[in-house]
């Protein structure tokens, strides 16, 4: 697997591309802002997957970020996982709704074991999805109307292994619960938040970050 680091922290950079690089993992480029990045990407055809941080040079606000949503726009068959230190809301969500896979956000400060970090970004380079359920958790918190305050502490556990991209199946192992009980658990969670039920687990990711960004999906096409 090719990846580009984007990380303005040369320690941490650096940290990174040694960590991966033992877990089997090659850093093609490590650049250190938003204009690198895109410059990278195009030079380096055939990269599986980019890893950037959101704040970076020269505003250190969404940088990174932005150029994400630019890469993917440009360059759809690479895949992107944001790492940060920060939850943004709206923009965040314009990225990780994107129903093709191969995005995900992870908290830096939450990243504790190096082996599945790298299953990580395995499984979002082959297209997968992967959301801390922290970065879930802050963005229903700062929705007015909070949907953390609508659904069951329950729900709200459903809510985030959704957003991982977990199946039924794997929710049900996650909280040890039977898959009937998840199946019923996200009908729920559906009628409460108005959305519209699709078996595709792409589609359930998407549909709550949709609700994360604010759209009425009542509205929406099927």
């Amino acid at each position: 697997m090719r990846i580009i680091i984007a990380e303005d922290s040369v320690l941490l950079r650096s940290g990174m591309v040694k960590l991966l690089a033992d877990a089997g993992i090659e850093a093609v480029a490590c650049v250190g802002d938003a204009d690198e990045l895109l410059a990278a990407v195009e030079a380096n055809p055939g990269t599986d997957l980019c890893v950037i941080d959101i704040r970076m040079p020269p505003g250190y606000s969404e940088e990174g970020l932005q150029a994400g949503i630019e890469i993917r726009r440009r360059y759809p068959g690479v895949a992107v996982l944001l790492l940060s230190q920060h939850v943004v809301g709206r923009y965040a969500a314009d990225l990780l709704g994107d129903d093709t896979g191969g995005v995900g956000y992870l908290l830096k400060d939450r990243v504790a074991d190096v082996d599945e970090f790298a299953a990580t970004l395995r499984r979002v380079a082959d297209g997968g999805t992967a959301i801390d359920p922290e970065v879930v958790a802050q963005l229903l918190s700062r929705r007015e109307n909070s949907a953390a305050e609508r659904l069951s502490p329950r729900e709200n556990e459903v809510l985030a292994a959704m957003a991982e991209g977990l199946n039924n199946g794997g929710i049900a192992a996650e909280l040890v619960i039977t898959e009937r009980a998840v199946e019923k658990h996200i009908r729920a969670i559906f009628t409460k938040l108005d959305l519209g039920q699709d078996d595709r687990d792409h589609r359930r990711v998407r549909a709550v970050l949709e609700y994360l960004r604010g759209g009425d999906r009542r509205n929406a096409p099927p």
